[in-house]
Protein backbone atom coordinates (compact mmCIF):
# COMPACT_ATOMS: atom_id res chain seq x y z
CA UNK A 1 0.00 0.00 0.00
CA UNK A 2 1.93 3.06 -1.51
CA UNK A 3 1.38 6.20 -2.96
CA UNK A 4 -1.30 6.98 -5.12
CA UNK A 5 -0.68 6.67 -8.88
CA UNK A 6 -1.42 10.62 -9.16
CA UNK A 7 1.04 11.14 -6.35
CA UNK A 8 3.60 9.11 -8.65
CA UNK A 9 3.30 10.36 -11.46
CA UNK A 10 3.30 14.22 -10.25
CA UNK A 11 6.70 12.95 -8.48
CA UNK A 12 8.24 11.85 -11.62
CA UNK A 13 7.08 15.09 -13.80
CA UNK A 14 8.71 17.14 -11.11
CA UNK A 15 12.04 15.22 -11.31
CA UNK A 16 12.03 14.94 -15.10
CA UNK A 17 11.13 18.32 -15.29
CA UNK A 18 13.92 19.30 -12.78
CA UNK A 19 16.17 17.45 -14.36
CA UNK A 20 16.00 19.18 -17.42
CA UNK A 21 16.04 23.29 -16.66
CA UNK A 22 18.53 22.74 -14.12
CA UNK A 23 20.87 20.83 -12.52
CA UNK A 24 19.04 18.23 -10.24
CA UNK A 25 21.15 15.61 -11.45
CA UNK A 26 24.64 16.54 -10.43
CA UNK A 27 23.26 15.49 -7.06
CA UNK A 28 23.94 12.37 -8.16
CA UNK A 29 27.89 13.08 -8.28
CA UNK A 30 27.53 13.49 -4.32
CA UNK A 31 27.09 11.33 -1.21
CA UNK A 32 24.80 12.23 1.57
CA UNK A 33 24.00 10.03 4.22
CA UNK A 34 25.94 6.56 4.11
CA UNK A 35 25.76 5.25 0.52
CA UNK A 36 22.60 7.47 -0.28
CA UNK A 37 23.61 10.35 -2.77
CA UNK A 38 21.65 13.45 -2.21
CA UNK A 39 20.22 13.25 -5.46
CA UNK A 40 18.28 9.62 -4.18
CA UNK A 41 18.02 11.74 -0.61
CA UNK A 42 15.94 14.31 -2.32
CA UNK A 43 13.95 11.76 -4.48
CA UNK A 44 13.03 9.62 -0.62
CA UNK A 45 12.23 13.04 0.66
CA UNK A 46 9.49 14.43 -1.72
CA UNK A 47 8.19 10.90 -1.46
CA UNK A 48 7.89 10.54 1.96
CA UNK A 49 6.61 14.04 1.92
CA UNK A 50 3.88 13.57 -0.84
CA UNK A 51 2.80 9.96 0.79
CA UNK A 52 2.50 11.78 4.23
CA UNK A 53 0.63 14.37 2.75
CA UNK A 54 -1.87 11.54 0.70
CA UNK A 55 -1.87 9.58 4.34
CA UNK A 56 -3.11 12.48 6.38
CA UNK A 57 -5.57 13.77 3.79
CA UNK A 58 -4.08 17.26 4.22
CA UNK A 59 -4.47 20.23 1.98
CA UNK A 60 -1.32 21.57 0.68
CA UNK A 61 0.33 22.16 -3.15
CA UNK A 62 0.90 19.09 -3.53
CA UNK A 63 3.43 20.32 -6.79
CA UNK A 64 5.24 23.01 -4.26
CA UNK A 65 5.45 20.56 -1.90
CA UNK A 66 7.28 17.85 -4.28
CA UNK A 67 9.38 21.02 -6.21
CA UNK A 68 11.10 21.91 -2.71
CA UNK A 69 11.54 18.28 -0.98
CA UNK A 70 13.60 17.82 -4.55
CA UNK A 71 15.44 21.16 -4.22
CA UNK A 72 16.01 21.22 -0.59
CA UNK A 73 19.67 19.69 -0.56
CA UNK A 74 20.05 21.97 -4.00
CA UNK A 75 24.06 22.93 -2.52
CA UNK A 76 25.82 20.81 -5.35
CA UNK A 77 28.81 19.91 -3.33
CA UNK A 78 30.67 17.26 -2.05
CA UNK A 79 30.08 18.51 2.54
CA UNK A 80 32.49 15.12 2.80
CA UNK A 81 35.29 16.95 1.78
CA UNK A 82 38.45 18.00 3.60
CA UNK A 83 37.39 22.18 3.22
CA UNK A 84 36.71 24.57 5.19
CA UNK A 85 33.80 25.77 3.90
CA UNK A 86 32.06 22.52 4.54
CA UNK A 87 32.50 22.07 8.49
CA UNK A 88 29.52 24.22 9.42
CA UNK A 89 27.53 22.33 6.20
CA UNK A 90 24.47 21.73 8.61
CA UNK A 91 23.95 25.22 9.46
CA UNK A 92 24.27 26.46 6.10
CA UNK A 93 23.67 24.12 3.25
CA UNK A 94 19.77 25.21 3.29
CA UNK A 95 20.78 29.00 2.23
CA UNK A 96 23.62 27.65 -0.45
CA UNK A 97 20.72 25.25 -1.87
CA UNK A 98 18.10 28.17 -2.02
CA UNK A 99 20.83 30.43 -3.42
CA UNK A 100 21.31 28.13 -6.28
CA UNK A 101 17.75 26.81 -6.83
CA UNK A 102 16.79 30.22 -7.24
CA UNK A 103 19.42 30.60 -9.72
CA UNK A 104 18.39 27.62 -11.60
CA UNK A 105 14.90 27.75 -11.13
CA UNK A 106 11.72 29.93 -10.93
CA UNK A 107 10.51 29.12 -7.17
CA UNK A 108 7.26 30.00 -5.57
CA UNK A 109 6.80 31.32 -2.14
CA UNK A 110 5.79 27.52 -0.35
CA UNK A 111 9.17 26.21 -2.59
CA UNK A 112 11.71 28.72 -1.26
CA UNK A 113 10.22 28.13 2.53
CA UNK A 114 11.00 24.65 2.03
CA UNK A 115 14.30 24.89 0.65
CA UNK A 116 15.21 27.99 3.20
CA UNK A 117 13.72 26.60 6.36
CA UNK A 118 14.42 22.59 5.84
CA UNK A 119 16.84 22.36 8.86
CA UNK A 120 14.93 23.85 11.89
CA UNK A 121 15.41 23.76 14.46
CA UNK A 122 19.16 23.53 13.44
CA UNK A 123 18.70 26.69 11.37
CA UNK A 124 16.43 28.62 13.92
CA UNK A 125 13.59 30.25 12.10
CA UNK A 126 11.00 27.87 11.67
CA UNK A 127 9.43 26.85 8.32
CA UNK A 128 5.83 29.38 7.42
CA UNK A 129 4.10 27.01 5.30
CA UNK A 130 2.38 22.94 6.19
CA UNK A 131 4.09 21.60 2.75
CA UNK A 132 7.17 23.67 4.41
CA UNK A 133 6.94 21.45 7.74
CA UNK A 134 5.82 18.38 6.06
CA UNK A 135 9.45 18.63 4.08
CA UNK A 136 11.15 18.88 7.22
CA UNK A 137 9.71 16.16 9.10
CA UNK A 138 10.29 13.95 6.33
CA UNK A 139 14.16 14.90 6.08
CA UNK A 140 14.62 14.18 9.53
CA UNK A 141 12.85 10.64 8.98
CA UNK A 142 14.73 9.86 5.83
CA UNK A 143 18.37 11.27 7.32
CA UNK A 144 18.09 9.04 10.41
CA UNK A 145 16.94 5.64 8.20
CA UNK A 146 19.84 6.35 5.71
CA UNK A 147 22.45 6.83 8.13
CA UNK A 148 21.35 3.98 10.37
CA UNK A 149 20.49 1.49 7.35
CA UNK A 150 23.92 -0.08 6.71
CA UNK A 151 24.46 -0.38 10.87
CA UNK A 152 20.86 -2.38 10.77
CA UNK A 153 22.12 -4.14 7.45
CA UNK A 154 24.82 -5.20 9.35
CA UNK A 155 22.82 -6.42 12.81
CA UNK A 156 20.84 -8.76 10.16
CA UNK A 157 23.98 -10.07 9.64
CA UNK A 158 25.13 -11.18 13.02
CA UNK A 159 21.63 -12.37 13.99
Amino acid sequence: MGMSREGISLLRECVEELGRQGKLKQEKNYMQHGTTTVYEHSIKVAYTSLYAAEKLNLRVDRRSLVRGALLHDYFLYDWHENDKSHRLHGFYHAGSALKNAVRDYELNRIEKNIIARHMFPLNLIPPAYKEAWIVCMADKFCAGSETMEPYFRRMREIW
